[in-house]
């Protein structure tokens, strides 16, 4: 999942591949606005055909907390 979780962000903000790490902070760390954020997490339910909660999937601040979101919603 890290790895499509990958290739969604890097649709959205300029970063390298090798910055995308479990730790990297959105805001922070890879440049998202909220905006990009939220139009994000509506492709990744998409991509992994789940129903996301926007303000539970918000309160996400690193990779890992949203692959560990995303996969407790499989």
């Amino acid at each position: 999942m890290l790895e499509q979780l990958k290739e969604l962000i890097m649709n959205y903000v300029e970063v390298d591949e090798s910055e995308i790490v479990p730790e990297a902070r959105f805001s922070e760390d890879l440049g998202f606005n909220s905006y990009d954020f939220m139009c994000m997490l509506g492709d990744a339910e998409d991509e992994f055909d789940v129903e996301i909660d926007e303000s539970e999937a918000g309160k996400c601040k690193t990779v890992e907390e949203l692959v560990n979101y995303l996969e407790g919603q499989e």
